[in-house]
């Protein structure tokens, strides 16, 4: 049978292993590692998203999940940044996690896809930061 993952998400399952198993780094320096090692277009999003979430959200503890930059409260994770090129997608997502309660009815987005940073942008991911904060 052929293998049913990907070589890039074996790589992130070996990343969060390494995150479980308690490697001792620094989350934020092993965020700006990760941001450091993206491809430029991916990279000038990410440190948008990293600036904008430590400025709004100083709360959140800045580490890796799954070889990903994440913010966490209380230990879970709230918002993370998928970068395009780690599953050679065609554009970068920001996620939430259900820690976020961005719960609106019957059903909501919990990830959106960046191809760009602009002030739009800026002013769409603060508004849902504030508010997966604040219900927190």
């Amino acid at each position: 049978m052929a293998d049913k993952w990907t070589a890039e998400e074996r790589a992130a399952m070996k990343d969060r292993a390494a995150e479980i198993k308690g490697k001792k780094v620094d989350g934020l320096t092993a965020v700006l590692e990760k941001i450091a090692a993206m491809a430029p277009s991916d990279r000038k999003i990410a440190e948008s998203v990293h600036r904008l979430v430590t400025t709004i959200a100083p709360e959140l503890e800045v580490k890796t999940w799954y070889g990903m930059q994440a913010y966490f409260l209380d230990g879970k994770v709230v918002v993370f940044f998928q970068d395009a090129a780690k599953f050679k997608s065609r554009y970068s997502t920001l996620g939430f996690q259900d820690s976020a309660q961005l719960d609106d009815g019957d059903m909501w987005p919990t990830s959106f896809a960046i191809l760009s940073w602009s002030p739009s942008v800026e002013k769409t991911v603060s508004e849902i930061v504030l508010r997966a904060i604040q219900r927190n």
